[in-house]
């Protein structure tokens, strides 16, 4: 099988290491990847928001499927050419990638198929805003409609601060606080079989104890030693399940990964959020406990033929991803420093734990930070503690001038 990743970050660097560890696999290419991808891929470059492009380079590498990684091209509908020059796709249609595209759209969704979620408003004026605010009173959760790379959230005492995000946004989502911990769960679909995977925890604050502006993620762990057993297929039947039927019967079907962001609150689970793509951080720990072949799953579930599949098997090691960030991250973020200590990771720490490359490019020769978020350290362990134990032995070896990570990744969940 011959397989053609789109993207360039660590998500797409964790999917190219698991699908280079899958025997099916005779060939993996990525575009435009980034260096560490180009490590186990044939990387090209592309404009990955370009779907005759990407279908274009598809068609010339003869892949028999694509796999397109960031949210960006799915909403711009990057599989619908793939799949329009004949080639299997694993990823959503433009049109059904609006459950994560549009944020009121994911509400009108989960509203007609009777899956629980936040009370919320959307309001496009001032005074709307205003009375949404409001109504539902601190703390104010003020989410942008569109696509904002996990950064279009604001959860604030602030009213001001509040009122501030929303007038910037344009068309706003804003909605009740929802209490509890949060949980990341994906699932495979070829829009009508349903399979999810294991659940994951992500850190979504720049700064140790959830402190800090919100970021595209700064860590992740699986599995979670505090949920309830049966939280998995409680969120099948209650959330992913019929989501699914209800954008087939929208005539929209939903095929690809679809990403449930979930708060467990006092009052039961209840859907912060919908994405149509593998999330970053988590997908660097949920993959590395995975053993069935991804590659064969993904194909499957791009033919629709999903309800063939065994079920998954899992590895019992547990998995924690630490986020190597830039200086001023996620502000604006210094890039061009050089990244030293890689190879005493890879010779020192292989195979418990490993560096996925985010924000990196090669500089003649030097791995240069590229990007805000740089890099994702991800170890395994007999438990949580010891995962957590590699992963941070590895960070300690990674020299970025002026870097930053979050110390306490996992930190409560191993009973540190």
């Amino acid at each position: 099988m011959k397989v053609l990743v789109i993207g360039g970050g660590a998500r797409e660097h964790a999917l190219c290491r698991s699908l280079s560890l899958d025997p099916d696999v005779t060939a993996l290419h990525c575009a435009p990847g980034n260096a560490g991808i180009a490590e186990v891929a044939e990387l090209h470059p592309v404009d990955a928001l370009d779907g005759d492009a990407v279908a274009a380079l598809a068609t010339s590498l003869e892949a028999d499927l694509v796999v397109v990684g960031p949210e960006a091209p799915l909403v711009a509908g990057v599989a619908d050419a793939v799949r329009a020059a004949g080639i299997a796709c694993f990823g959503p249609s433009g049109e059904a990638a609006r459950i994560e595209g549009s944020k009121a759209f994911a509400k009108e969704v989960m509203a007609a198929a009777n899956v629980p979620t936040a009370r919320s408003y959307i309001c496009t004026t001032p005074d709307e805003v205003d009375e949404a605010l409001d109504a539902f009173g601190p703390p104010y959760v003020v989410k942008d409609d569109g696509l904002a790379a996990g950064k279009g959230v604001v959860v604030t005492d602030d009213l001001a601060a509040a009122h501030e995000h929303a007038l910037a946004c344009g068309r706003v989502v804003i909605e009740e606080y929802l209490d509890g911990p949060e949980v990341s769960l994906f699932a495979v679909t070829d829009g009508d079989t349903v399979l999810p995977l294991q659940p994951a925890q992500d850190f979504k604050r720049a700064l140790d104890d959830d402190q800090g502006p919100n970021t595209g993620g700064m860590g992740a762990y699986s599995p979670l030693p505090w949920a309830d057993p049966k939280l998995v297929d409680d969120v099948l039947e209650n959330v992913l399940q019929p989501t699914v039927d209800e954008m087939r019967r929208r005539g929209t079907p939903f095929s690809g990964l679809l990403y449930a962001g979930l708060a467990i609150t006092s009052r039961g689970v209840r859907v912060i959020e919908f994405n149509a793509r593998f999330g970053d951080p988590e997908t660097q720990v949920v993959l590395a406990r995975l053993k069935t072949p991804l590659g064969g799953l993904l194909l499957s579930a791009a033919r629709g033929t999903l309800e063939n599949e065994p079920p998954l098997t899992w590895r019992d090691d547990a998995a924690v991803t630490v986020v190597v960030a830039s200086h001023n991250y996620p502000g604006t973020p210094r890039t061009g420093d050089p990244i030293e200590g890689l190879d005493e990771v890879a010779a020192q720490d292989a195979p418990y734990a490993y560096v996925l490359h985010a924000g990196t490019r090669n500089d003649g020769g030097t791995i240069v930070s590229a990007g805000g978020r740089v890099l994702s350290v991800t170890a395994t362990g007999e438990d949580l503690a010891r995962a957590r134990e590699r992963a941070y032995a590895a960070v300690g070896r990674i020299r970025l001038d002026g870097s930053q990570h979050r110390g306490d990744i996992a930190r409560e969940a191993a009973g540190e």
